[in-house]
C-alpha cells in the first residue's frame, strides 16, 4: 500500500508542473494586461496617465516575457509562499484569499458530506427495490436535480425564506453580525444560513450520485456470488452490505476526483447569486479585470485539488479493493 500512495503521489508532481504552465499560458491569452484596462479608465476619465502605467508595468514586471513571469511567479511560489500581487486590489494574494479559501473549504466539505448522506443510501434503496413507488420518487427527484441549474434553485429557495419564513436572504450571517466578533449568536445565525448553500450545492451532485449508485449496484446484486451466498443462509442485509454495497463503492468513490474541484470552483453563479464569501465570485472578477496573479493561483488551486481528489480517491479505492493496488 506504501508503494501505491508513493507511485501516486511522484505522478502529482509533474502532473502539477504542466497544470501550472498551462494556467499561466491561458491566462495570458486575452489581449492586454490588468495596466492596459487601468489606461483604458484613466484615459475616459481625462486622465493622463501614461507615465503611471508605465512605472506600474516596470513595477510588476509586466513588459518582461512571458517565460520569464512565469519563472518568477514559479519561484515565489515554491520558495517563499509569494503568490504575486493582486493588481486590483493591490494586495498580496495571499491576504486577498486565504479568508475566502477557509469559507470555500468550509462549506465544500459540509456539501460533500451532505451529498455522501443523500446519495447512498437513497441509491441502495431504489437499487433494492428497483421499480418500486419509492424508487420512481427517487427516480423523479434525481432528475429534477439534475435539470434545474442551481442558481435558479438558489434564487426560488431565497425568495421563498424571505417571503414566508422572513429570514434575511445572500451572506451566511445577517448584516447585524458582518463586522462582529464570533460569539455564539454569530454561529446560531451561521448555521440559520449555511444550510441553504448547502443544499443548492449539493442537490445536482447528489442526483447524479444517486443515479451512479443505483447503476452499479445492480450491476451486482444478480452477480453469481450474491446467489451463492444467498444460498448459503447469510442475512440479506449482511450479503447486501458485505458484498454488491462493497463492490458497487467503487465508482461512486472515484467521483471524489471531479467533485472536490467542482464543489470550490464550479458554482460561481451560485456565490454570486447568493453573495456568499467564497472564491467563486473573486475568480470571476479577477477573469474580467485580468488580474492574472489572483485568476492564476485560483486556477493553480482549483487544479491542485483536482489533483489531491485524484490521489484521494485512488488510495481510497485501493483501501476498498486491494485488487487496484497491483494495477
Amino acid at each position: 500500500m506504501g508503494g501505491f500512495i508513493l507511485r501516486r503521489v511522484l505522478y502529482m508532481i509533474p502532473t502539477v508542473f504542466l497544470v501550472s504552465i498551462v494556467t499561466f499560458i491561458i491566462i495570458q491569452l486575452p489581449p492586454g494586461d490588468y495596466l492596459d484596462s487601468l489606461a483604458a479608465e484613466m484615459g475616459e476619465a481625462g486622465v493622463d496617465n501614461t507615465a503611471v502605467v508605465e512605472q506600474l508595468r516596470a513595477q510588476y514586471g509586466l513588459g518582461q516575457p512571458m517565460y520569464l513571469q512565469y519563472w518568477k511567479w514559479m519561484t515565489g511560489i515554491l520558495l517563499e509562499g509569494d503568490f504575486g500581487i493582486s493588481f486590483e486590489k493591490n494586495l498580496p494574494v495571499t491576504d486577498v484569499i486565504w479568508d475566502r479559501l477557509g469559507w470555500t473549504f468550509g462549506i465544500s466539505l459540509l456539501t460533500l458530506g451532505f451529498i455522501w448522506a443523500v446519495a447512498l443510501p437513497i441509491g441502495i434503496y431504489s437499487a433494492v427495490r428497483k421499480y418500486s413507488v419509492g424508487d420512481y420518487i427517487a427516480t423523479f427527484f434525481g432528475f429534477v436535480g439534475l435539470a434545474i441549474p442551481n442558481f435558479l434553485l438558489a434564487l426560488v429557495m431565497m425568495y421563498v425564506a424571505f417571503k414566508y419564513f422572513g429570514q434575511s436572504v445572500g451572506g451566511l450571517v445577517s448584516p447585524e453580525y458582518l463586522d462582529q466578533p464570533w460569539t455564539w449568536a454569530k454561529f446560531v445565525d451561521l448555521l440559520k444560513h449555511i444550510w441553504m448553500p448547502v443544499f443548492v450545492v449539493g442537490t445536482s451532485g447528489a442526483a447524479a450520485l444517486i443515479r451512479i449508485m443505483r447503476a452499479n449496484l445492480l450491476d451486482e446484486l444478480y452477480r453469481p456470488y450474491v446467489v451463492t451466498a444467498r444460498a448459503k443462509g447469510m442475512s440479506e442485509f449482511q450479503l447486501l452490505m458485505r458484498y454488491p454495497v462493497r463492490v458497487a463503492l467503487n465508482p461512486f468513490i472515484s467521483t471524489i476526483g471531479w467533485i472536490l474541484p467542482t464543489l470550490v470552483s464550479g458554482e460561481i453563479i451560485v456565490a454570486v447569486v447568493m453573495n456568499l464569501p467564497t472564491t467563486g465570485p473573486l475568480l470571476l472578477r479577477a477573469l474580467l479585470v485580468q488580474d492574472m496573479y489572483l485568476a492564476g493561483s485560483l486556477i493553480l488551486i482549483v487544479s491542485l485539488l483536482t489533483v489531491i481528489g485524484t490521489l484521494l480517491s485512488d488510495v481510497l479505492l485501493a483501501w476498498v479493493d486491494p485488487r487496484i493496488r497491483y494495477q
